[in-house]
């Protein structure tokens, strides 16, 4: 049985073992509309033999939605048994690679997780230590802190347990406008923006008292590891998390098409709104502007491969040089709040449901432009789906891709001994 979504993350947070909430899609300033006349259907990479299914089930998910670029990586016991790039574009357009990289949207949660574990692995930071032992926190003019921050921790950062709550005010990594009008700062405000403002904002719930998903609680985590480690945020990730497992193409994103990464795919959305990048009032695709991606770096802004998504999600499979034993057990824990109703908790960047055989543990992604899933199954299997869109005219689900992608791994008779990652470094 696979799990079952019933709530959003980053745009949707799911409850089940893995589904994609990023997505696919077009060069700027294209709309996502049909296109299914003038496309044709490409795939790139390897495959182990009797696995082909999952290339059927992508292809249809796909054409379904005119997603032009996806990706899927899949691997078994710590070797990758399927590497992919899919294109459902015209011939005049680049084809994806296995290689190809995409913004992940939340899957860079767990990357900020595995960084603070690595941190308190070393000794240099404990779960317990609080927000405002780590950090200098400054109200804006005529603002006050709330005295609750004090019961702030790293832990319930982690566990999305930190008081603040997007269902309740407006999640403040979206709300470019009114911090800059609050602060008056030009456009575009950056992280030290949001933070200044926020710190103004009382909490919704007592710390540790109430799950809410909190990209903003991610921010922060992202500035701890700053301040314990001296270094940038991405560079700390890069050579302790990433460097140890061989990973070099993953790398922050920026938000202009003009500042894409070599090898980045574009990115497509119905949608368009006023750019948060000045004050014009100039509208533009919703991937190219309509949020600030730099802001997002340790909750929202990596780019990754899906061959790369899948290889970091090995330093959880048992002790290595990156996690030991007790970080990764560390990391699948129950939080304080224990388990919620839907059967799943929140763990150190993680959704983990225990399941017949084991535990699941997964997170999905989801921007204008991304749509995105990470899972871990019970039974050794791991993989990675990757789109350049999350919406199209058709209105389908785009969540659905979890289940297809759990029944094409339990029509699997025989796995392949095949490892394609030497082929992907």
């Amino acid at each position: 049985m696979t799990d079952r979504v019933t709530r959003r993350d980053f745009g949707r947070i799911v409850n089940r073992a893995g589904i994609g909430l990023a997505g696919a899609g077009l060069l700027a300033g294209q709309t996502g509309t049909a296109h299914a006349a003038t496309s044709t259907w490409r795939v790139t990479g390897g495959i182990g033999s009797g696995l082909s299914g999952f290339d059927t089930r992508m292809q249809t998910f796909m054409q379904a939605r005119n997603i032009r670029y996806g990706s899927l990586a899949v691997a078994r016991n710590g070797q990758l048994k399927l590497a992919r790039g899919y294109t459902w574009a015209p011939v005049s357009m680049a084809n994806a690679q296995p290689t190809s990289l995409f913004r992940i949207a939340s899957l860079s949660k767990p990357i900020t997780g595995a960084a603070i574990l690595k941190l308190v692995q070393n000794g240099q930071l404990s779960l317990s230590a609080t927000l405002t032992s780590l950090l200098t926190l400054t109200p804006p003019p005529g603002g006050s802190l709330d005295p609750r921050l004090g019961n702030v921790t790293v832990r319930r950062l982690l566990h999305h347990l930190g008081g603040w709550d997007r269902g309740i005010t407006i999640d403040p990594m979206f709300n470019d406008f009114t911090i800059s009008s609050a602060l008056g700062v030009p456009l575009p405000i950056g992280k030290s923006d949001v933070i200044r403002y926020t710190n103004g904002v009382a909490l919704n719930h007592n710390p540790g008292s109430v799950y809410a998903y909190s990209n903003y609680g991610y921010l922060l985590l992202s500035r701890i590891i700053e301040a314990v480690s001296g270094v940038p945020y991405a560079t700390y990730v890069q050579q302790h998390i990433l460097g140890p497992r061989q990973i070099t193409r993953m790398r922050l994103g920026r938000t202009l098409a003009a500042n894409a990464a070599p090898g980045e795919v574009p990115y497509s959305s119905q949608y368009s709104r006023p750019t948060v990048f000045n004050s014009s009032g100039t509208y533009v695709p919703n991937p190219y502007g309509a949020f600030n991606l730099e802001n997002m770096d340790a909750h929202g802004g990596w780019l990754s491969s899906a061959v790369d998504m899948v290889r970091f999600c090995h330093i959880f499979d048992a002790a290595n040089p990156v996690l030991s034993a007790a970080s990764i057990s560390t990391a699948f824990a129950v939080p304080e709040t224990g388990v919620n109703p839907g059967g799943w908790w929140y763990g150190c960047g993680w959704q983990v449901r225990n399941v017949t055989g084991g535990r699941n543990t997964w997170h999905t992604g989801a921007l204008d432009g991304t749509f995105t899933l990470l899972v871990r199954r019970w039974d050794g299997l791991t993989w990675a789906a990757l789109f350049n869109q999350r919406d199209d005219p058709s209105g389908l689900d785009y969540g659905a891709v979890d289940n297809e992608l759990h029944l094409a791994a339990n029509a699997v008779t025989s796995w392949p001994s095949v490892d394609l990652y030497p082929q992907y470094f």
